[in-house]
């Protein structure tokens, strides 16, 4: 690897590297490189049959909104800020997987041409850092050519996310912020859950917690406990804050004590100054931190996520809302599988009792075209804000009168009535 290409010599050398049908592998979230993706959408009349696939983008870009037809298309599996819009209007793909398969799943289904990624480095050794990320592409390291980004603004990040220079195909250096990521401040709701969920988390419980309102007001519950260790899929500010506080200490964990285990962050530039030099947090590939069968060696583990339907059989749509796609599956059933098996591990699903508008978040049956992210017989806890539902070794029946209990006062009655002329309930 020699030093940095000009903008010139990075278009070349990246069309050098795409040929047509080509891969091309991207990671989640903030680690897209904002302007290697700008070269190859200046390019985009010289690619053909061209795929980059990546989860959850931020930033709405012309590809993902179909703009150079087949020379450049968006292949999406779990979609984002900026790709929601175009799945709607059919185009840019979703395929469906659980985020601990994603390396498989590309390794089966993609040729796996190149990766583009955003990048700290390089170091005195010369070595990169995917900052932000391990996630998928962190498993294609020395697999597959790596064509990298480096901006003062990522994080040097440690873990199994580092790069030699021979195994990167070529970098440029730029001053780009990472993608912005928008913020819900925890409601009053979310509070009062964070507050049941909190109750009955153990001190040396080891945590994996989602992102949002909610789960940023479950962290903030958290304050008061002791030695809880952290094995997460996204580090976000609140865990940092518990790390800060002593709270997060990993001294009880059984795989890596001591370590901070996370496969991606998400955050603003606090949370990156956090990160950056900080040997105690380990970005490892999606395919172990998500592994139930890794996730069930930690005692007491205890698996937090938000999900926005529950039906009364406790099936949960945690993906689409209203009947639409509005993300994916990500590692919510990952984590609850690995939780069950953990001794002493719990799993919670959170949400509030009723949307915005009004209408039950807890339902007789879920919304038509709903997806089931996680199953009814994995699902253990629900929580809203008027309480939690058990549903691990309940009856239908039980189940129903769990989940009728915790919904809003208001739709209760008309769920008991849903319940019995689904057969449900007697």
């Amino acid at each position: 690897m020699t030093g940095p290409l000009g903008t010139e010599d990075a278009a070349r050398r990246l069309l050098d590297l795409i040929p047509a049908g080509a891969d091309v592998i991207v990671p989640i979230g903030q680690g897209e490189p904002l302007t290697l993706l700008d070269l190859l959408e200046e390019h985009a009349g010289e690619l053909e049959g061209v795929r980059i696939h990546r989860m959850d983008p931020f930033v709405e870009r012309p590809y993902i909104r179909g703009e150079f037809g087949d020379h450049l298309r968006h292949v999406d599996y779990y979609l984002g800020p900026g790709s929601r819009q175009a799945y709607r209007d059919g185009l840019c793909d979703l395929v469906p997987n659980h985020f601990s398969e994603m390396p498989l799943l590309l390794a089966q289904a993609t040729k796996r041409t190149v990766v583009l990624a955003a990048a700290a480095g390089p170091d005195e050794q010369g070595r990169f850092s995917l900052g932000t990320n391990a996630d998928y592409v962190a498993s294609m390291i020395g697999e597959v050519p790596f064509v990298l980004e480096a901006t003062s603004a990522m994080p040097f990040t440690h873990g199994e996310n580092l790069l030699r220079p021979d195994q990167v195909a070529a970098w440029i250096a730029t001053d780009r912020p990472l993608p912005p990521v928008r913020h819900r401040t925890p409601s009053p709701a979310d509070h009062t859950i964070a507050g049941l969920v909190a109750d009955m988390v153990p001190d040396g419980a080891c945590l994996q917690i989602g992102v949002g309102g909610t789960p940023d007001a479950v962290t903030a519950a958290l304050t008061g406990h002791r030695d809880l260790g952290i094995h997460t899929e996204c580090l976000a500010a609140g865990l940092a804050r518990l790390v800060d506080l002593g709270v997060a200490t990993g001294a009880r964990k059984s795989q890596r004590p001591g370590e901070h285990v996370t496969t991606f962050s998400i955050g603003d530039e606090s949370l990156h100054r956090w990160l950056d030099g900080r040997t105690d947090v380990s970005f490892l590939p999606v395919e172990w931190t998500n592994d139930p069968r890794v996730v069930a060696r930690e005692p007491n583990f205890v698996s937090i996520n938000a999900t926005t339907e529950v039906d009364l059989m406790g099936q949960a749509a945690s993906e689409t809302i209203a009947g639409r796609y509005w993300s994916s599956s990500g590692g919510q059933a990952d984590f609850a599988r690995g939780a069950m098996y953990s001794e002493g591990g719990r799993a919670f699903l959170v949400t509030h009792a009723a949307t915005s508008s009004g209408m039950s978040r807890i339902r007789a049956q879920l919304t038509p075209g709903s997806v089931v992210t996680t199953l009814k017989n994995t699902v253990d806890h629900v929580v809203t804000e008027y309480g939690v539902a058990s549903l691990r070794g309940r009856s239908i029946a039980e189940r129903a009168r769990e989940l009728i209990a915790i919904a809003a006062p208001e739709h209760r009655e008309d769920l008991r009535a849903e319940g019995r002329r689904f057969g449900i309930l007697p």
